[in-house]
Formats: C-alpha cells, sequence, structure tokens
C-alpha cells in the first residue's frame, strides 16, 4: 500500500511539472503565487503612520503621511497585504506658502497629513488637508494609482479626515478631533455640497477625556462603520468603532482593539480592509520610539455585527498565518547606483532647488550642488533620504568630495529632529570628518528654526577625495540607537563619534529617523560633492550585513 501511494505521489507530481499537448510539445504549469506562510508583526518595521488601506479586485493600495517630504502622499500596492511597494506619489511638491522651500520657516511636522484614499467606477480619489495655513485640504484624483493625480479642487480643512463614497454616488468626508463631524459632497467631490448634510455625528461620551480623533470609515452590510482612536485619561490609547443604520446616526460605539505590543504600550489608529476571500482585516499603527510609527496586520472576527481586532484575546498577534504572494518582499529601503532615474524611495526635505541636483553631469552618481548659503542642515535645501527600518538596518554611502569649497558641509545622517551628523567639513584649513550631534529649536509661528543645539563628539583630520560613511541602526525595545563609522576604501571601517539615541517628538518632525545624504554651503555657493552609490540592508534574526 505505501508503495502504490508513493507512486500515485510520483505520478503527480510529474503530470503537476508538465502538461502534454496534442503538438507534441511540453509546457510547465503555472505554479499558484501564493501559499501559506507565517507573517511577523510589526508587519512593516518602519515609519509608515496613518495609514488607509483599500482592495480593488485583487489589488491592495494604501496611502500614509510623509508631511514635509517630497514628492509626497506615497501610494504603496501589494497583493497580500504584507509585502508593500511604492508605486507612486500623488504630488511632487507642495506650493501654499514660502515655507515648503524652506523659506520664511519651514513646514516640518506639517504638510501631507492623513490622506483618505477611496475607488469609485475606475477612479481613485484621496484627500488629505495640511495642519498649516492657509487650512484647506487637497482633493486628487487618478485613473492609475501611480499616476499621474491631478487636482480636483482645494476645500474646507478636514483635520483627520475620511471619504465615504455612498452606494447611491454620494460623497461625504468625517473630520474633525473630539466631536466628529459630517459633511456632505458634491458626488464629483468639487467642494462641498450647497444644502448638503453638515453636523456633528459622533459625540464622545463622558470615558473619552483625551485624544478622540484619525477617522476612517467604511459601509459594510448596509451599516456605516467609523474607526476613530481615543486616549482616556489614565489609559492606553485604543482603536474605537463607532456604528450607525444611518450616516447621520445615531451611531453606538464598541472599543475594538485595546492592545500592548512588543513592549510598547498600544497600538492605535488605522484601517479596515477585506480580502478576496471575504477575510477581514485590521491595519493600525504603532507609536514605536525613534523608527517612528509602525504597521501591525490584525485579523478581524465580525461578531454581532462588530468588528473584533486582534488574536483570540483581542491582543496584537506576534504572528499570523495567512495567505501571501510567493516571492515577494517588502520594499520600504533600496539600495541605489544612481546609474539612472532616481529610486523611488528617495524623498527630499521639503521642495528641492531641482538647479542644484543632477543624474546626468556626471554619470553614475548622484551629484548636490550648494543651494543655499545656511548655518545648519535643518535650513539646507536638497538633503535626500529614505526611511530606517527595524529591527536592525545598515546604510553606507560612497561620496566624491573633491569639489567641495571653503565652507562646505556634506555627508550622512540620521535625520530628525534630534540627528545624528558624519559630516565632512571643508575649510579654509583643510577636511576633517566630523561625528555630531544636532537638535533644531522650531519657532511654533512659522516653524523657522530659531535655535540649532550642537555637539561635536570627535573630529578626525582628512585628506582624501574619497570617503565611506556607514551608519548602523538598532531598534529593538530599549534601544533606538545608531552607530556611525567611517572607511577610505570601503572594507576597513573605523568607529567615529558616540552611539547615538534617535528620538521620535511629534513636537517638531513628528516622524521616524531616515538616512539621509546632505550637501550645503556656509560661507558661499559653488561647491558640489557626488554621491556614488548607497546601500543599505535590514539585519532580522539572521543577520545579513552589506557586502
Amino acid at each position: 500500500m505505501k508503495l502504490i501511494i508513493g507512486l500515485k505521489i510520483i505520478l503527480l507530481c510529474i503530470f503537476g511539472l508538465f502538461a502534454t499537448f496534442g503538438s507534441g510539445k511540453l509546457f510547465a504549469v503555472q505554479v499558484a503565487d501564493t501559499e501559506l506562510s507565517y507573517v511577523n508583526n510589526p508587519l512593516i518595521w518602519a515609519d509608515v503612520p496613518d495609514p488607509d488601506v483599500i482592495r480593488v479586485g485583487e489589488d491592495f493600495y494604501m496611502v500614509s503621511t510623509t508631511m514635509h517630504l517630497m514628492p509626497g502622499c506615497p501610494v504603496m500596492h501589494s497583493k497580500d497585504l504584507v509585502n508593500w511597494e511604492t508605486i507612486g506619489y500623488v504630488f511632487e511638491r507642495l506650493e501654499d506658502t514660502p515655507r515648503y522651500d524652506l523659506r520664511e520657516g519651514s513646514v516640518y511636522g506639517k504638510g501631507q497629513w492623513a490622506t483618505s484614499l477611496r475607488y469609485r467606477d475606475g477612479v481613485f480619489y484621496v484627500l488629505f488637508s495640511p495642519n498649516d495655513f492657509p487650512y484647506r485640504s487637497y482633493i486628487y484624483k487618478a485613473t492609475d494609482p501611480a499616476g499621474p493625480w491631478t487636482l480636483v479642487t482645494r476645500t474646507h480643512h478636514f483635520h483627520d479626515a475620511s471619504l465615504l463614497l455612498d452606494d447611491d454616488g454620494r460623497a461625504f468626508v468625517f473630520y474633525n478631533g473630539g466631536e466628529i463631524r459630517l459633511r456632505e459632497l458634491n458626488e464629483d467631490l468639487t467642494g462641498v455640497k450647497e444644502g448638503g448634510i453638515d453636523r456633528v455625528v459622533i459625540h464622545p461620551d463622558s470615558t473619552e477625556t483625551g485624544l478622540h480623533e484619525g477617522s476612517r470609515v467604511i459601509k459594510h452590510n448596509g451599516k456605516y462603520y467609523a474607526f476613530v482612536i481615543s486616549w482616556p485619561a489614565g489609559k492606553p490609547r485604543r482603536q474605537l468603532c463607532y456604528r450607525a443604520d444611518k450616516i447621520e446616526g445615531p451611531y453606538e460605539k464598541m472599543v475594538v482593539l485595546e492592545s500592548e505590543f512588543g513592549g510598547f504600550s498600544y497600538v492605535g489608529q488605522g484601517c479596515m480592509v477585506d480580502d478576496t476571500d471575504n477575510n477581514w482585516w485590521g491595519v493600525i499603527f504603532q507609536d514605536r520610539g525613534g523608527v517612528g510609527r509602525v504597521l501591525t496586520l490584525n485579523p478581524c472576527i465580525w461578531k454581532d455585527g462588530w468588528p473584533v481586532l486582534g488574536d483570540e484575546n483581542g491582543k496584537v498577534p506576534y504572528t499570523i498565518h495567512k495567505k501571501v504572494t510567493v516571492g515577494k518582499k517588502r520594499k520600504i529601503m533600496e539600495s541605489d547606483d544612481f546609474s539612472g532615474t532616481k529610486s523611488i524611495l528617495w524623498q527630499w526635505n521639503h521642495n528641492p532647488v531641482d538647479s542644484a541636483w543632477s543624474l546626468t553631469e556626471r554619470p553614475g552618481y548622484l551629484r548636490l550642488r550648494t543651494a543655499r548659503v545656511v548655518s545648519n542642515i535643518f535650513e539646507a535645501p536638497n538633503t535626500i533620504s529614505q526611511r530606517m527600518e527595524g529591527p536592525r538596518s545598515e546604510a553606507i554611502v560612497k561620496l566624491d568630495v573633491s569639489a567641495m569649497i571653503a565652507g562646505d558641509r556634506a555627508g550622512f545622517a540620521a535625520f530628525n529632529g534630534d540627528s545624528g551628523l558624519l559630516t565632512v567639513e571643508c575649510n579654509a584649513d583643510g577636511k576633517w570628518i566630523v561625528s555630531s550631534t544636532s537638535s533644531v529649536i522650531l519657532n511654533p509661528e512659522n516653524y523657522g528654526v530659531s535655535g540649532v543645539k550642537n555637539r561635536e563628539t570627535a573630529r578626525v583630520p582628512f585628506e582624501a577625495n574619497v570617503v565611506y560613511f556607514k551608519i548602523t541602526t538598532d531598534f529593538n525595545p530599549g534601544r533606538d540607537m545608531a552607530n556611525f563609522y567611517y572607511s577610505y576604501n570601503g572594507a576597513d571601517w573605523t568607529p567615529v563619534g558616540e552611539e547615538f539615541r534617535m528620538i521620535f517628538d511629534y513636537r517638531r518632525f513628528f516622524m521616524g529617523t531616515r538616512f539621509a545624504i546632505f550637501n550645503y554651503a556656509t560661507e558661499s555657493l559653488g561647491g558640489m560633492v557626488d554621491i556614488d552609490w548607497y546601500k543599505v540592508a535590514v539585519m532580522t534574526d539572521r543577520e545579513k550585513r552589506i557586502k
């Protein structure tokens, strides 16, 4: 019997690999593109805050917040809710005020916030409202989520908003902090509807004494579900759901997730989405220190008409067994040899000065010319950056600094409101490799730089034209540390400076620390640096270092 079973298995394997057609040719049978796998939380251990996820057919799309970074409003695609790839941005730059150009102030922590993504009749729509002057929302549309996106309108300020495109053709937006307000839009989303609904529909009860915002609204089985975060006094942040039979209410409330996770005290703010197998999932972020706000994936069961998130104990699971796409991996960071177009994962700090960077002046290099005379990195245009990723990551950059002039500062940074810097300083007495920390103080009126606290931790004479800088990071609970190294050949590394603690501060940048390449002038323009390549890797339990 065992022999017969074994023969059957062999035959099945043979026929599973090939199919014979009348022509006599053999064709490989297409292997299934999905498999059951174990997925770990955090789903994305990188800064992907304020997620909104939708499914169109078999494809998932997600938008997230990147605030003052340009291009902005990244659009990501996935086939399985696990492996995400950035496919485009909604806009290249914003120009409401000179502050987007780092003039007359800044938009650190402002810019594109909490974008809502929806789809109807072949068209994708996004809505976001910068938490800054002139306090007017943007609505864009596109037939391809990778772009191009077209501006539909600038309309009223909708804080932490969610679009709801109802099945009768009407369009609404839920928004606000504290009391959640409902506003009806024109069906084509060209603005608010004259005489349409405009009223508070969700009143926080007496237990909601803290944060109450972050709306994400869906319609399911004829009912309206509004997901809102709250932070009751003396209790952890949590995910609420409000439910109503009619869009105007009345709404009833349920706590659908209240969970610590991974050594951090809470998880809260996100959205719900279903897959093609009728499974439901919650994509909820967690504040996780220096790396920023990371994503968790939570199974959802519907119980008595309520979506309940988490495992059987109502907690964020460390591991999920689900269907994933074979051969796909997350693409949050990316190495770049600068031999073609700029990697889609790079973003500029504020609007770039396009005349001061090039990928063609010296083929195979990114050339950064000094664009403005400033005194610190926080006021410097054309700093370019990518996310960091946990639990540990490492990045190396190769710089040709032969064309720097006196007063220039170029290098590699763990960049945030509190930054760790590896800098080549070009002064009248020559070049130096300098390790330092730099913390910015922002003017509360226009978010301009009103002060910078610098601390030098090492200074090394430097006479070469080429230098390699490396930053390693550790985002395991209790760490949030970066270490810095330099090399003259890319193989022999010298540690420099001190271990640097990375900090998340919502009062300033309001984002995770990033790997950043910079070049700016403190005396006069005319200098430049050439970046040969950038290499990055994530180290997990099985450490993989850059080769």
